[in-house]
C-alpha cells in the first residue's frame, strides 16, 4: 500500500494541537492538506481518533465521500463533497480534543484513506468499525498525530 502525506499548517506531526481546535476552545476543525491519492481512487475518508481516551478509542471526526480531486480542507471547513458522521460526543462532524483534566497528553490520530470504491459505514460507526472496513481495502493512507492535554 502506498502512502499519502497528510499535514496541517496548525501543528506538525507529534506536536501539540492549538487550543483553538479543542472542544473547549473554538472547536473548529484544523486545516489539513494531503498529497495526491493514487490513480483509481474514487473516494477519500477522513477520521480523527483518540486511542488514549479512558473508555477506549474515541472518535472525534469521521467524513466519508470526500472528493479525491481535493488536496485538503480549510480551517473550520467541512471536507469538499464529504458526508460527516456522528462522532463520539453524539454530534455530526468535528468535535475537538477534550481529554480529562490532568491526564498526560492524548494522541489524536488524523487518518486519510484513499478507496477504490464508495464505502458504506454506519451513521454511528466507531473507530474500530472504520478500521475493520477500510484498513484492508484502501489503496493508500496517511496519518498525522497531534497531541493535546488540559
Amino acid at each position: 500500500m502506498t502512502g499519502i502525506r497528510l499535514r496541517s499548517t496548525a501543528f506538525t506531526d507529534q506536536a501539540p494541537i492549538p487550543d483553538r481546535y479543542a472542544k473547549d476552545g473554538e472547536n473548529v476543525s484544523p486545516p489539513l492538506n494531503w498529497s495526491r491519492p493514487p490513480p483509481g481512487t474514487e473516494e477519500l475518508v477522513l477520521l480523527c481518533e483518540d486511542p488514549d481516551a479512558p473508555s477506549g478509542t474515541f472518535l472525534h471526526w469521521l467524513v466519508t465521500g470526500i472528493d479525491p480531486e481535493t488536496e485538503g480542507v480549510a480551517d473550520g471547513a467541512p471536507p469538499p463533497g464529504g458526508t460527516p458522521h456522528t462522532n463520539g460526543f453524539g454530534d455530526r462532524g468535528w468535535d475537538g480534543p477534550r481529554p480529562p483534566v490532568g491526564d498526560p497528553a492524548h494522541r489524536y490520530f488524523f487518518r486519510l484513506y484513499a478507496l477504490p470504491e464508495h464505502v458504506e459505514l454506519p451513521e454511528r460507526a466507531s473507530a474500530a468499525d472504520v478500521h475493520r472496513s477500510l484498513d484492508r481495502r484502501s489503496l493508500a493512507s496517511g496519518t498525522l498525530v497531534g497531541l493535546h492535554q488540559r
